[in-house]
């Protein structure tokens, strides 16, 4: 293949090698990436992308090779020299400070010293024209916890902007977007391009590296694969072949369906009979109080039958957490009723609706799903102790212990020990654990909330299969997620969620400008 050929590199790395503990992250990396394009890094979770992102902002020193910006060498492991250099990075997790308006945020992502006394006009004045250059339309005044996700990632880039880089990184920048917002989010990033600047993107989905790259690297292992191969000289199944290659086992075993999703090439869902098993999961006209966790419910009717997947679609922040919330038995409700396998719930309590069936698989796996400090045993144990009730004192360690290496191993989890903590295993791992505890014979009803954010290839096709056994054991699936191709490719029907209420239901074949436009609230 015909690789990117450049006089002088805006970032180089030579022989970079990272390791924590006995894993290495990196194994002697180098590449470089030509100015004034745009390049995706690509890989499976535990490639060591994020690393090399973390080495390049001066986040992580490596323990060998050198890191070269506009072909001088950086200090590497300090992030004043990278900023120096002219590198940023916007993270996956939003660093902003969310009680913080959009001016104050910007000075405080802003590095320039020597200005006139703070004041909220002047706050304004100072970065009106900055993020007007860049196409932002925040409100100055206005919160960013209260922006609208892709408002907060464009102030994020600003934010990142304001030391004038060259070199701008983003860790999955798409995975908190709906469509809309990945389509502004690519035209704003051609224009920094078009600008000078040079953008590297950590991506996970195949259709949108060879959308929006001018050049690919695949990292698998820790190891330079391909390195700033042109966009146009590859295709969608070399690429997952370079990035899955011969190491885990559930992406060698593909299905050839699953691989075409995976790839974009997929033709979606196809039509098919109604279901007509009754409903496992409905609500009647539900409308919860105000909700810490979004915006309350309003008038909300759905059902979810045995063996159906019922998508849920949505801008973030539209009533989806409430939704879990109110299913969970954590949200206030006001009126209407839930039913579950049949019998009422509307008042019942958490346990007991997980006694009858009901399982979650949450939205942020590091916080709701695991806890990252405690044994892989004590958080798959969860189960088995909530059901115990009075009869906790006779539980046996040694034995949980032991059914939970059967349901790791069962489930594929890459694991030493059911000794080791949750917080070492990589977020594919991480969220099969959640999977083999949630997803068990007495299970009637599975809710699961972004459950392939962040995974990569591999990791996310196991889910959906683990997801379409379920369903074919006649539980019902409730899947909540951002990624219109993945409900699209496993969703038996589709609801769109818009402010608290549902604005739509869709059955295959899918219209995305249809679901899109329900999405949004334009008018069909």
């Amino acid at each position: 293949m015909q690789r990117a050929e450049a006089a002088e590199y805006a970032l180089e790395c030579q022989g970079v090698t990272v390791s924590f503990g006995a894993v290495m992250a990196l194994r002697e990396v180098s590449v470089g990436f030509p100015p004034g394009r745009i390049h995706a890094v690509v890989g499976q979770n535990g490639a060591g992308k994020t690393t090399f992102a973390r080495v390049a902002a001066g986040l992580v020193r490596p323990a060998a090779g050198t890191l070269r910006i506009a072909g001088r060498e950086v200090t590497t492991g300090a992030v004043n020299a990278a900023r120096g250099a002219g590198v940023e990075l916007v993270h996956q997790s939003f660093a902003l400070p969310p009680s913080f308006t959009v001016a104050e945020a910007m000075e405080f992502g802003s590095t320039r010293h020597g200005r006139a006394p703070f004041t909220r006009a002047g706050l304004e004045a100072r970065w009106r024209g900055h993020l007007d250059s860049l196409g932002v339309t925040a409100r100055l005044r206005e919160r960013v916890r209260d922006l609208p996700v892709e408002s907060q990632q464009a102030v994020e880039i600003a934010r990142a902007l304001v030391t004038d880089a060259r070199v701008l990184i983003l860790d999955e920048p798409t995975a908190v977007l709906a469509p809309a917002g990945i389509a502004t989010l690519f035209r704003r990033l051609a224009g920094l391009r078009a600008s000078g600047v040079t953008v590297i993107l950590i991506l996970h989905k195949i259709r949108e590296v060879l959308e929006i790259a001018d050049t690919v690297t695949v990292l698998r292992g820790g190891r330079l694969i391909e390195g700033t191969v042109a966009a146009r000289d590859i295709d969608a199944q070399h690429l997952a072949a370079a990035i899955i290659g011969s190491a885990p086992p559930e992406a060698a075993t593909l299905s050839e369906d699953d691989r075409a999703a995976l790839v974009g090439a997929g033709a979606g869902h196809a039509a098919g009979a109604t279901i007509a098993a009754p409903a496992v999961l409905a609500l009647a006209d539900v409308s919860t109080r105000p909700d810490p966790e979004g915006p309350a419910l309003d008038n909300v009717s759905l059902a979810v039958r045995a063996g159906e997947i019922v998508g849920v679609a949505g801008v973030e922040g539209n009533g989806q957490r409430t939704l879990v919330r109110a299913c969970a038995g954590l949200a206030d409700v006001q009126q209407g009723t839930i039913t579950l396998a049949g019998r009422a719930a509307t008042q019942a309590a958490p346990l007991a609706r997980r006694a009858a069936g009901l399982r979650i698989i949450p939205f942020e796996r590091n916080s709701e799903g695991l806890s990252l400090s405690s044994t892989l045993w004590e958080n798959w144990a969860v189960r088995p102790l909530l059901l115990a009730g009075r009869l906790l004192a006779l539980i046996d360690p040694a034995r949980l212990r032991a059914q939970c290496d059967a349901s790791l191993r069962h489930w594929d989890v890459r694991f030493t020990t059911t000794e080791q903590t949750a917080g070492s295993l990589s977020g594919g791992n991480a969220q099969k654990v959640i999977l083999a505890r949630e997803i068990d014979a007495s299970a009637k009803v599975v809710i699961a909330a972004q459950p392939t954010r962040g995974l990569d290839v591999g990791a996310t096709a196991f889910v959906w299969r683990a997801l379409r056994e379920a369903r074919g054991r006649g539980c019902g699936v409730l899947l909540i997620s951002s990624d219109l191709d993945e409900l699209f490719d496993i969703s038996d029907r589709i609801v769109v969620m818009l402010s608290g209420r549902i604005a739509g239901e869709f059955a295959p074949p899918y219209s995305l400008d249809a679901i899109g436009r329900a999405m949004t609230g334009v008018a069909r």
